[in-house]
C-alpha cells in the first residue's frame, strides 16, 4: 500500500509542476485498493472511500479494513494527504469462510450418506433376523394350534370315540411329537449337546420310521415304497431319524392327493423321491436356510431341512436335491464311507 500511495503522490507532484489537472479515473483504473485525497482540512476531494478515516494515523484499522495515510504530497493541486483503503484481507476471510463453509456442509453431506449406509449394512441384517423369527414364531404356533384343535374336537365332552377320531388324536399327536422333536434338536445342535454317534443299521431305522408315516401317507392316499440295502453307519441315532423324518415328511406333506413316495438305500446311497409340487429352481439355493419356506402352500415353520443341513454337515454326508415344478422332487444323501458292525 506505501508504493501505491508513494505512486500517487508522485503523479500528483508531477501533475502540478506540470499544470495538469489529477486524473481520478486513471488512478482509480491503476490501482486494486480504494483510495481518497484529502486537503489541508482533512476533507476528501477526490477517491471512492465511503468511511471516515483519521488522517492524523499513518495506518489503522476501521471496519475490519487497514487503512494507509500517507502525507508526501504537501499541498500540491491541494492534495495534502493521499488514503489507501486495503480490503484483500476482509475479502480473503471471508472467502476463506465461504469455502469453510462449503467443505464443512460436504464433508458432513459425505458423512452423513457414509453414515446412513453402514447404520443400513448393519440393521439390515438384525432387522431381517427380527422378521423371520417373527415369522417363525408365528408358523410355530399355527402349527401347533392344527393338531392341537383336532385333538381338542376329538376329546370333547360330545365326541363319538369312534375309530376315525382316535385316528385323528394319534396323527395329531404324533405332529405334535415331531415338531416338539425338531425344536429340541435345533436348540441343543446350536448348543452342540448332540449325543454321541454309534453304529447302526439304516435299513432298519428306515423301515421303522416309514411304519410310523404309513398313517399320514394314508390319509392322503399315498403310496410309500422302498428298496433297502443292509447299511451300517456311525451317527447318532435320534439325529438320522431327524433328517431322515423331516424329508419324508415334506414328501408327504407337499405331495398330491394319490401320489407315491420311493425311499432307495444302496451302495451308501438314500434316495427319498417324491411326485409332489416340487421346488422352484431359483428357490433351491435357499430351502436349507433357517425359516426359509419355499412355499406358503403347506403349513411348515422352515426349520425342517436345515435341520436336515446340519446334520449332513456334521456327519460328512453329501446331499444333492433335484427338482420339477409340479412333478416332484429327489433328495440324495451319500454317506461318507461304509461302515462295518
Amino acid at each position: 500500500m506505501q508504493n501505491i500511495a508513494s505512486k500517487i503522490s508522485a503523479n500528483i507532484i508531477y501533475a502540478d509542476m506540470s499544470n495538469l489537472a489529477i486524473d481520478t479515473s486513471k488512478i482509480s483504473n491503476s490501482i486494486q485498493y480504494k483510495y481518497a485525497l484529502y486537503d489541508k482540512n482533512h476533507v476528501k476531494l477526490a477517491g471512492n472511500i465511503d468511511i471516515k478515516v483519521d488522517i492524523n494515523q499513518a495506518i489503522q484499522k476501521i471496519k475490519g479494513d487497514y487503512v494507509l495515510v500517507d502525507s508526501t504530497p504537501r499541498g500540491h493541486l491541494g492534495v495534502f494527504h493521499i488514503a489507501i483503503q486495503e480490503n484483500s484481507f476482509k475479502k480473503i476471510r471471508t472467502e476463506l469462510l465461504e469455502d469453510i463453509i462449503f467443505y464443512f456442509i460436504l464433508i458432513f453431506a459425505l458423512i452423513s450418506l457414509v453414515g446412513y449406509y453402514l447404520a443400513n449394512l448393519f440393521i439390515d441384517p438384525i432387522i431381517n433376523e427380527r422378521r423371520k423369527l417373527n415369522t417363525f414364531i408365528k408358523d410355530t404356533t399355527h402349527e401347533l394350534n392344527t393338531p392341537i384343535t383336532a385333538i381338542l374336537m376329538s376329546t370333547g365332552k360330545d365326541a363319538p370315540l369312534t375309530e376315525k377320531n382316535m385316528q385323528r388324536i394319534n396323527l395329531s399327536a404324533k405332529r405334535i411329537s415331531e415338531i416338539y422333536k425338531d425344536l429340541v434338536y435345533l436348540f441343543l445342535q446350536d448348543n452342540k449337546k448332540i449325543h454321541e454317534p454309534t453304529m447302526i443299521y439304516l435299513d432298519d431305522v428306515i423301515k421303522e420310521q416309514l411304519e410310523y408315516f404309513q398313517a399320514f401317507a394314508t390319509k392322503k392316499k399315498l403310496t410309500i415304497s422302498s428298496d433297502l440295502e443292509r447299511t451300517a453307519f456311525k451317527i447318532d441315532k435320534e439325529s438320522f431319524i431327524r433328517m431322515f423324518n423331516n424329508v419324508v415328511s415334506n414328501a408327504i406333506k407337499y405331495n398330491k392327493i394319490g401320489g407315491e413316495i420311493k425311499v432307495s438305500l444302496k451302495n451308501h446311497t438314500l434316495i427319498v423321491e417324491d411326485s409332489g409340487i416340487g421346488i422352484k429352481k431359483d428357490r433351491l439355493k435357499d430351502i436349507f436356510k433357517r425359516y426359509y419356506r419355499a412355499t406358503k402352500e403347506q403349513g411348515g415353520f422352515g426349520v425342517g431341512l436345515n435341520i436336515v443341513y446340519h446334520i449332513c454337515r456334521t456327519y460328512g454326508i453329501k446331499i444333492d436335491v433335484k427338482s420339477v415344478e409340479s412333478q416332484g422332487s429327489i433328495f440324495t444323501f451319500k454317506l461318507p464311507k461304509e461302515e462295518k458292525l
